[in-house]
């Protein structure tokens, strides 16, 4: 399908392209917000039930203490937080978490740990609880930072089926977040899960001061690695008090919405998820990022050290809206 094909489609059939542009993405998020919405639930739903969503549950294993300097980020030993460096969890409590996470109706359940990248007696700590998790017939999904050769098969022999490790933001906006890596050694790290056969869970964050260009190189990049994540968190960057970004302008809402809508129509068949920043949006601005083809949200009352919705309020929230919970969104 050409560009102005692509651009001008009003029907319910999309035929996605093999490689997206950032000029190409720009003007996705450039339509007219009605047009880019009808497009964007017209794509979802040739590939998904656009009634069902998928609940994740995020768990911090080990919080705070991180050397890195992402601007953003409260677990950072570079930034007073007040977040404190505890010591990584001990497996019968995270199996107790995702039983709990199991019985709220959680399909997947998500690790996350606080550094730079894991030594290798800490991947086979994670592998027990990852080993753990699996047993109990839940979706296992680990973000610990860079991983070096062998420690994602290490991971994926323990029943590993997601690792997230987002790409934050642009390629030219990255040096302006962090310096204490680059996004290189981010797709670096993505090479060694997708040659693992770990599926990919890859996405950025919204809200960094980034310009509309740079959010456009985000999501080309993230629709142009072969293949795209299966699984893409899209972040509303939650200001915490004490790190760089606390006092950082609010973009408009809509902006948050346009880049969900454009992130399903450049990866149809992925599940994109609407993760940090829910609690601060409205009802109605979570219901247009449904409707623009989010497909699955972070359950529970807490992500990693930022507060998440409640699960009564998720609840509530998706009954007004006729959203069934789901570990299977296509039918």
């Amino acid at each position: 399908m050409e560009t102005t094909e692509i651009l001008n489609n009003e029907s319910s059939t999309f035929t996605p392209r093999e490689k997206w542009s950032v000029e190409l993405v720009k003007q996705l998020l450039e339509k007219p917000f009605m047009d880019l919405i009808f497009l964007a639930q017209s794509v979802h739903r040739e590939n998904f039930n656009p009634n069902k969503l998928q609940l994740s549950t995020l768990i911090s294993i080990k919080t705070g203490g991180c050397p890195e300097d992402c601007s953003y980020c409260p677990q950072s030993v570079r930034f007073n937080t007040g977040v404190k460096d505890d010591d990584l969890m001990q497996v019968s409590d995270v199996l107790k978490a995702a039983s709990i996470a199991k019985a709220n109706g959680a399909s997947r359940f998500c690790m996350g740990a606080a550094w730079r990248g894991p030594k290798d007696r800490d991947v086979s700590k994670v592998a027990e609880m990852v080993s753990a998790v699996k047993s109990l017939g839940l979706e296992t999904c680990a973000t610990l930072g860079l991983l070096k050769d062998g420690q994602a098969e290490v991971l994926k022999d323990a029943g590993l089926d997601y690792y997230n490790h987002n790409i934050d933001t642009s390629s030219e906006h990255y040096e302006e977040i962090i310096s204490t890596r680059t996004q290189d050694d981010r797709h670096d790290t993505l090479k060694r899960v997708k040659d693992a056969g770990v599926s990919v869970c890859c996405g950025g964050i919204i809200g960094m001061g980034e310009s509309i260009d740079d959010r456009a190189d985000m999501i080309a990049q993230l629709a142009n690695m072969d293949p795209y994540p299966q699984s893409v968190p899209i972040n509303n960057l939650v200001k915490v008090s004490g790190t760089p970004m606390e006092n950082i302008a609010d973009i408009d809402p809509f902006d948050f919405v346009r880049t969900i809508a454009v992130a399903r129509i450049s990866m149809p068949k992925a599940m994109v998820r609407l993760s940090a920043g829910r609690s601060e949006m409205s009802d109605e601005i979570q219901a247009l990022c449904f409707l623009a083809g989010a497909n699955s949200v972070f359950y529970g009352e807490k992500l990693l050290t930022t507060p998440n919705a409640t699960s009564y309020g998720d609840d509530e929230l998706f009954d007004r809206l006729g959203l069934i919970p789901s570990d299977d969104v296509t039918r």
